[in-house]
């Protein structure tokens, strides 16, 4: 079976026994290491490292002192880890529709949807390729609303050589999937020093030294060992981004034509990591989305649905007081279309080729 995802952590066995010899496995200095590098890869001051992207997400709302009578504007096409830092925070989810040529967040739509009570935008950097965050940052200094950018996907994109993570407050996560891992893990990154600093004292239970408990915060830390896996791979982000982009070129090549497939591409200005390379199967396939995956499974290849329903489409979130009503048809038609391809940097050619021409035959047949 060729795997949807496949983790290369090659190299990280040395920085994990320096840990492991150094008898600190808790935060310590290889968190610090890893905040170094992630923030020169966000071109910011501060990056601080937690122990997932959804508390990235949630302290940095936290921080922003988010609560009840507050609105957050995000996507409706997103992990619901976005939508539940949201509700963690008090406030109320307003949702904005997507756009179909790069799956996020239309910053026209969201200008109507701004009202007194709007705090955050919140886009998503969906699929490894940056939201238009420049026409977001309009938007936000026009009405005074601060970002939050999930680019939890998005480790090493950027928008016109601006990295991701460098719009206001950037959160991204390290999980087992992720383009870099930490196994777990996530980083908060800032320009903003204050920030920093709050976000290091909520994710050490509010202590500023050992028993000095200045506000009150939580356990969010990154153990050194987690950190020590993240730490070997940054410095090949741009090895396996290229990667990545090759893999996505090819496949891109070997599928353009195909009656009812729309294949991703990088918009003009983005530097896309391809965290996923996800097609749009239309109705005028020979097969549906569904019927796809499970020819491509019967043919030995991986293939994933991210995501099939959109973030509030599901019984715990329906008639919740902090989600709000939506309007959303292209993220609706666009959660029933797509379908995710192995694109990771473990391919070979034979991998791309055979992914090519079965995804070919079962449209055909």
């Amino acid at each position: 079976m060729i795997p949807l995802v496949s983790v290369d952590v090659q190299g990280a066995e040395s920085l994990v026994m320096e840990v492991l010899r150094s008898g600190q496995l808790t935060q310590g200095p290889m968190v610090d290491r890893l905040e170094r590098a992630v923030a020169e890869v966000a071109g910011v001051e501060h990056a601080v490292a937690v122990n997932s992207g959804t508390a990235a997400l949630t302290l940095s709302l936290k921080i922003l002192g988010l609560g009840p009578g507050d609105d957050v504007i995000t996507s409706p096409f997103t992990f619901a880890a976005t939508l539940n830092a949201v509700l963690a925070s008090g406030a109320t989810a307003r949702f904005v529709d997507i756009r179909p040529d790069d799956f996020n967040i239309d910053p026209v739509l969201i200008k109507e949807q701004v009202n007194a009570r709007t705090r955050v935008i919140l886009p998503v950097n969906l699929y490894g390729q940056m939201a238009d965050m420049l026409e977001i940052e309009k938007v936000s200094g026009e009405h005074g609303l601060t970002i939050v950018e999930d680019s939890a996907q998005a480790l090493g994109a950027s928008l016109w050589g601006r990295p991701a993570g460098s719009f206001g407050i950037g959160c991204f996560s390290l999980y087992a999937t992720k383009n870099v891992t930490a196994a777990e893990g996530g980083v908060i990154t800032t320009n903003d020093s204050d920030i920093a600093e709050r976000a290091r004292l909520l994710r050490n239970q509010g202590m500023d030294r050992r028993y000095n408990y200045v506000c009150c915060g939580g356990n969010y830390r990154l153990s050194d060992i987690h950190a020590a896996v993240g730490l070997s791979q940054i410095g090949r982000l741009e090895e396996l981004s290229e990667r990545r982009r090759q893999n996505a070129e090819r496949l891109s090549q070997g599928l353009n034509g195909v009656d009812g497939l729309v294949i991703p591409r990088a918009l003009g200005g983005r530097s896309h990591v391809w965290h996923q390379y996800t097609v749009r199967v239309t109705d005028e396939a020979g097969c549906t989305r569904d019927e796809l995956a499970a020819k491509l499974a019967d043919r030995g290849i991986a293939s994933g649905i991210h995501y099939p329903r959109l973030v509030f489409d599901y019984d715990c979130y329906r008639g919740h007081p902090q989600v709000g009503d939506s309007n959303v048809p292209v993220a609706s038609r666009i959660a029933s279309e797509v379908l995710c391809l192995p694109v990771h940097p473990q391919l070979n050619d034979a991998d791309l080729d055979y992914i090519i021409d079965e995804t070919r035959s079962a449209l055909r047949a």
